[in-house]
């Protein structure tokens, strides 16, 4: 058993730091984002379940804009356009499957 914060930090862009463990199938992710931070639109691959633990995140997924608060979860299908940008400081959980060989 590992520590989440105990993994060594990657940097996604400025002002959004993951942590992430991976399996043989999937990769697990803790985020934090500092408020304002932004992912830019972008697709993978890989099939996503994002759930925020605090804060709030604007996402646009497919077109569409939704507003995850504590509490709530999304699942973006793979090869899915996404973006989000933090409305306050926020703590995440990322998954997803394959394995994100990019984040190792």
């Amino acid at each position: 058993m590992e520590l989440i914060k105990n993994i060594k930090p990657k940097e996604l862009v400025p002002g959004i730091t993951g942590y992430y463990a991976h399996g043989d199938c999937m990769t697990f992710g803790y985020v934090e984002l500092v408020a304002g931070a932004s992912i830019p639109m972008h697709h993978h691959i890989h099939e996503q379940i994002t759930y925020i633990i605090e804060g709030e995140l604007v996402m646009v997924i497919d077109g569409k804009g939704r507003l995850l608060t504590t509490g709530m979860y999304h699942v973006i299908p793979s090869d899915t356009p996404h973006s989000a940008i933090a409305n306050t400081s926020c703590k995440v959980i990322d998954a997803f499957s394959p394995v994100r060989e990019d984040y190792k």
